[in-house]
């Protein structure tokens, strides 16, 4: 059981812009000029991808506004570890970084990084946004122009230490949750004559460490160079009281394989989706890389072996010149486990054929840009 829960209600009637206005954001900011209009809906996905393990129930196919509300979800990748999730009608916006390739980010005392890649979507074009769920107060996950464009009242999910940080920059929407901490998120918008039909997300914070090892960790609280960092499971369910399975999503946030997040599946042992944060990120630069404080390919492949998600889809990792663990090298890994995995299968059957894994079947290489779907049963 968490220590305690909240209940936050988003209205998206309100097709509020998560931007200050166009006077206060250009007075504040040095944003790029943008020919568009900022948009009611994300861009046209390059490639959609689909959860074939959790289609969309056939109930949920009809005409219907709140069924088709409810009964299918996306998740929009934007880059670095930006993601959007529409659902129920909400659209909720995890650790927003919208640089471009060339601007850098500060990291730390004496810690840059430079970003390699573009979002697939500008800050000034994004759509209505209802929420936001970071990680952590880091840069690369709430980089300056963010800080300066969003409004100051846009609710704002994420660490206590981050919160602080937030109020400290004139934000006032927002919710602290520690380790185990929960929040329900409930779309107030959607009515229906039956509680069995009523969305709602539970948000619960999962443990989560940047460093690792007593006297690196000692270090870095002396000197405050690598925040306190979050991951999250998001419960979605159709259900207030949340009957029904449902669809939950485990974001890994910047955290290392530490023995904190064995806890994860005996909390949640049936998860559908995992967002790994990987990258293998480097402090303080990648000409002098000593010491890793986000998975590497071969720590992402552990946390999907540890939290056995029925699919995962790898993020942060390839959008800075400190992340030097990038995606192949995770193809790579997942290769290897999964011919290995096969190999044990296969002798196990007695049968000398060849084997099927699960890993390599249920990771999903999607880039920015990219559309994932689910259906929430």
């Amino acid at each position: 059981m968490s220590s305690f829960a909240k209940t936050l209600e988003l209205d998206p009637r309100l097709k509020l812009s998560p931007l200050q206005t166009s006077a206060e954001y250009h007075t504040h900011t040095h944003a790029r000029a943008s020919s568009h209009r900022p948009l009611d809906s994300l861009p046209s996905p390059i490639h959609t991808h689909h959860h074939i393990s959790a289609p969309v129930p056939k109930d949920l196919q009809a005409n219907d506004e709140t069924s088709s509300k409810s009964g299918v979800g996306s998740i929009y990748f934007v880059g670095t570890a930006t993601v959007i999730l529409e659902w129920a009608g909400l659209r909720i916006m995890t650790d927003p970084n919208f640089l471009h390739a060339g601007d850098h980010v500060h990291l730390g005392p004496g810690v840059t990084a430079k970003r390699l890649t573009n979002p697939a979507v500008n800050l000034e074009d994004l759509p209505p946004i209802d929420a936001v769920v970071l990680s952590h107060f880091h840069e690369d996950h709430f980089d300056t122009l963010v800080q300066s464009a969003l409004r100051k009242d846009l609710p704002i999910i994420s660490t206590p230490h981050a919160v602080e940080s937030l109020k400290a920059l004139g934000f006032t929407n927002l919710t602290a949750l520690d380790t185990w901490d929960e929040l329900m998120i409930v779309p107030t918008h959607v009515s229906s004559s039956s509680s069995s039909s009523q969305p709602s997300i539970r948000l619960v914070s999962t443990p989560g460490e940047h460093v690792s090892g007593p006297v690196v960790s000692t270090l870095n609280d002396i000197i405050g160079a690598v925040p306190p960092t979050s991951g999250w499971i998001l419960e979605l369910h159709r259900g207030n009281n949340q009957n029904g399975r449902g669809y939950k999503i485990y974001i890994s946030g910047d955290t290392l394989m530490v023995d904190k997040l064995k806890e994860i599946p005996k909390r949640f042992p049936k998860v559908d989706l995992l967002l790994v944060h990987l990258g293998g990120t480097t402090v303080p630069s990648a000409q002098l890389p000593l010491l890793m404080v986000t998975m590497n390919a071969e720590q992402g492949v552990q946390l999907i072996k540890l939290i056995k998600p029925l699919l995962t889809l790898p993020i942060h990792y390839d959008d800075y010149d400190v992340f030097l663990s990038p995606l192949q090298d995770f193809k790579s890994e997942i290769q290897k486990a999964a011919e290995e995995e096969s190999e044990i299968e296969a002798e196990k059957a007695g049968s000398g054929g060849e084997g099927v894994s699960w890993l390599k079947r249920e990771v999903i290489f999607w880039e920015r840009g990219d559309k994932f779907e689910f259906g929430v049963q």
